[in-house]
């Protein structure tokens, strides 16, 4: 995967040192709204689709409409798309 960041080697390479001599409850959090960054969808839109679905699908489990399966038969198709690979 390629990717340019907008900072420069050496700006990231600073800002990485300096994030490192915090102390570790800031460090904490500095990490954490990084990551936090990384889950957010990139469309805005895609929360709130996300909720539709969900509603949808248990919707269908509710009403009885939805095929469900096991634990078993899901590890065995996962297995079966792991080896088609």
């Amino acid at each position: 995967m390629s990717y340019v960041s907008p900072m420069d080697a050496d700006t990231l390479k600073r800002l990485h040192s300096e994030a490192l001599t915090l102390p570790e409850r800031e460090r904490a959090e500095l990490a954490y709204a990084l990551v936090r960054s990384l889950d957010e969808p990139a469309d805005s839109d895609a929360v709130e689709e996300w909720d539709k679905e969900l509603v949808r699908r248990l919707n269908a489990i509710d009403s009885g409409t939805a095929k469900l399966i096991d634990r078993e038969e899901l590890q065995r198709r996962f297995r079966e798309r792991l080896e088609r690979r």
